[in-house]
């Protein structure tokens, strides 16, 4: 197949096919260059304001074309009405009146040659004189056409939008790292609590020992019985399955397990307590009964082996094992322990068991320190025993019983009555669980003489072998002072004095003595101020100022009135003249032991000289004639406080009570004494007070029983009684 030419193909006469040159056409019919006429709008050259002129013949002129398009086709697409415009139609309706046939065509002008012009020339114009402009009809008015609204521009919209999505990733980016980096442990343990499970590792509280090492009171593990108000189904039921296990009455059980809401709220309470240190049997048969509502924890429980022994030093605790009353509350930060918990992770449901390799923290218990005491459990014991049976003599009596190792300021006893059990606290009166030792505060009475005289040895005022006429009445400001014993004006020795217990006698020595060193021997023997023991609460009492002694004071003071000491205080005076004249503080804390077991000693007392060891030898001897005088002229006062084997140094006493500052009916009768006097070992103070004023019946009888057996439980050996002194109370 030959190719196709690329040469318009033309007639037998020679012209372009298609063209339309040269050859008739029907009026009114355009063809391609009629189309070519049109401007890029569409608007011929008359609507543009050109003339387009008409012949009077046929012939058809052509303006040139002043331009062309870049798009060839584009003239003609913009054709109107087949190229034919409104004015064109016009006047070929007025040609065809007036009898022409020739074509009035208009054309726009170009400025270039188009494309399709096929490279011809345009038509040129021909010379002559321009025809008058043809008469037209009135020109349509142009329309504007209407300008598109100006679009905003994209490239800007397009960077703000970029931006924006970068700040937006850049924001997410930054707050990803922040929690991936610095808020990771929070946001890690912020779910534990959803799949944790907490459980208390319990720390026993500490125990209390006596010197040897025997538990006065100490923690066994116990269960506590609960109720959730909420589950249980039948109250009454349930109370009376109970109530024989935990020994408590049904109504009182029904009662607790009555539903109620929370204090102070609307929220059902779901827990309360039904018991608490149930035996761990009797829980394992509360559980058996598989009653709904009714569960056992883990809890603890004070127990006092002796029941009552010590009772009133110890104290007891609260059902959350805080110390309440004595050493217990005295101690409790040092023997409360410290529970521990372990927390890990447990799986959901029936899979609620530790997630192996899961979160699992531990927190160890700290169990609690122990105390040993300096208290001898058997020597309390019998000590307790005694002064409760030489009590039960009197009725609504009061008494308080101490027992001091000399060397060592050591308590080996300390007794008071009434007493209570501190395995059960309930049923007690507070009267009964107080430590009359050193809340117990009393006139001393005449065993503050012993005070008088080596305050009077140590000053040289007297000496073992004074003697001076006593009368039978001394008179000081508007009191009259009488002694028990008349000397009637004889000459009485000082263990005279003493074993007889003459106030006139002690009030002319006091006199010579003065004032102002009395109250500072009072100070030094530890009258005035706490002992600092180790008993919580303990009483000061009280010694009179100089400035507040009155006429009457100068005969009081110095016979143990218008002074206000506790037994454990005077107990402690006469331990320094046992001493050798060196005051030892009175203690009860031995040792400390950790939950280690490591032992750390108690504090160190405070020791301080008060008389010289002669003038403290001197002032014992004195002291015999009390127990030992027992004669023509009289038998001493204390005769009864003996102890057969042992020689025994000591003075009575009789005085009064005042509490909250009044003053009691009755009397306190006082012994205190030490054994043996040659090289004392022990001192015993015994006071009773009685609103019938039988205590000093009772004082030296207990005194006597406390001392022998305390002589005998350490094996002391028997004195050589031969050597005793003799005393003459009336030297010629």
């Amino acid at each position: 197949m030959p190719p196709r030419s690329e040469e318009p193909r033309r007639d037998a006469k020679g012209s372009r096919r298609g063209s339309s040159r040269g050859e008739p056409r029907e009026p009114g019919v355009g063809g391609i260059s009629d189309a070519r006429a049109y401007t890029p709008r569409g608007r011929t050259i008359r609507e543009g304001g050109g003339a387009a002129r008409t012949g009077g013949g046929t012939e058809q002129r052509r303006t040139p074309r002043s331009s062309r398009s870049g798009d060839p086709f584009r003239p003609a697409l913009q054709v109107l009405d087949g190229g034919r415009t409104g004015a064109t139609r016009a006047g070929r309706r007025e040609t065809a009146a007036g009898g022409r046939a020739g074509v009035v065509r208009t054309v726009s002008a170009r400025s270039a040659r188009e494309s399709f012009d096929d490279d011809e020339p345009p038509p040129r114009r021909r010379p002559g004189p321009r025809r008058p402009p043809r008469p037209t009809a009135a020109r349509r008015p142009v329309r504007k056409p209407r300008r598109p609204p100006k679009l905003a521009d994209p490239r800007r919209r397009l960077r703000l939008g970029t931006l924006l999505a970068l700040a937006l990733f850049a924001t997410i980016g930054i707050r990803l790292v922040f929690l991936q980096t610095v808020s990771t442990p929070a946001y890690a343990d912020g779910g534990l609590a959803d799949r944790v499970a907490v459980v208390e590792l319990p720390a026993p509280r500490g125990a209390i020992y006596d010197r040897t090492g025997a538990p006065l009171a100490h923690s066994v593990e116990a269960r506590y019985v609960f109720a959730d108000p909420t589950r249980v189904k039948d109250r009454l039921t349930t109370a009376r399955l109970l109530s024989p296990l935990l020994g408590v009455p049904v109504s009182e059980l029904a009662d607790r397990m009555k539903k109620r809401n929370l204090p102070g709220t609307t929220t059902p309470s779901q827990f309360v307590y039904l018991a608490r240190g149930v035996d761990i049997d009797k829980a394992k048969q509360i559980m058996a009964l598989d009653l709904a509502g009714i569960n056992v924890h883990r809890d603890e429980r004070r127990e006092v082996p002796g029941g009552d022994l010590a009772a009133n030093l110890i104290g007891f605790v609260s059902q959350d094992m805080n110390g309440i009353e004595g050493l217990e509350m005295k101690y409790d930060d040092l023997l409360e322990g410290q529970p521990g918990k372990k927390t890990y992770e447990v799986g959901q449901g029936d899979l609620a068991a530790p997630i192996p390799g899961g979160y699992s923290q531990t927190t160890l218990p700290k169990p609690g320190s122990s105390l040993t005491l300096t208290i001898d459990r058997d020597l309390q014991f019998m000590t307790q025993r005694i002064l409760s049976e030489q009590m039960a003599q009197t009725r609504g009596s009061v008494g308080a019983a101490v027992i001091i190792d000399v060397p060592t300021g050591e308590v080996l006893a300390q007794a008071s009555q009434p007493t209570y059990d501190a395995a059960d606290p309930g049923d007690s009166a507070p009267t009964d669980r107080e430590d009359a030792a050193t809340s117990f505060i009393v006139d001393p009475g005449s065993i503050h003489k012993a005070i008088t005289y080596g305050a009077a040895l140590q000053e040289g005022v007297i000496t073992p072998d004074t003697a001076f006429p006593v009368a039978n009445t001394i008179r000081k400001g508007d009191t009259t002072f009488r002694d028990t014993h008349p000397a009637n004006g004889q000459k009485m020795s000082i263990p005279g004095m003493l074993a007889f217990s003459s106030n006139v006698g002690t009030i002319e020595i006091a006199e010579k003595l003065g004032r102002d060193r009395l109250i500072d021997y009072q100070k030094r023997f530890g009258l005035g101020q706490p002992t600092g023991e180790g008993m919580p609460g303990e009483a000061a009492g009280r010694l009179l100022p100089a400035s507040e002694w009155s006429d009457s004071s100068y005969g009081s003071v110095p016979i143990g009135h218008s002074v206000d000491a506790t037994p454990l205080q005077m107990a402690a005076a006469y331990a320094a003249i046992a001493n050798n004249g060196t005051y030892v503080q009175p203690h009860l804390i031995k040792q400390v032991i950790a939950p280690d077991g490591k032992k750390t000693p108690g504090a160190t007392p405070v020791t301080r000289s008060v008389l010289s060891p002669a003038n403290a030898a001197a002032l014992r001897r004195m002291l015999e004639a009390v127990t030992t005088v027992d004669g023509p002229d009289g038998r001493a006062t204390g005769l009864a406080a003996a102890v057969p084997g042992y020689r025994v140094a000591g003075k009575t006493g009789t005085g009064l009570r005042y509490d909250n500052g009044r003053l009691q009916p009755g009397e306190v009768g006082s012994f205190i004494g030490m054994a043996p006097a040659e090289k004392p070992r022990y001192v015993v103070a015994v006071f009773v007070w009685s609103p019938g004023g039988e205590g000093g019946a009772v004082a030296a009888p207990a005194f006597r029983e406390m001392m022998g057996f305390t002589l005998r439980h350490y094996r002391v050996p028997p004195s050589a009684t031969d050597r005793s002194p003799k005393f003459e109370v009336f030297p010629r």
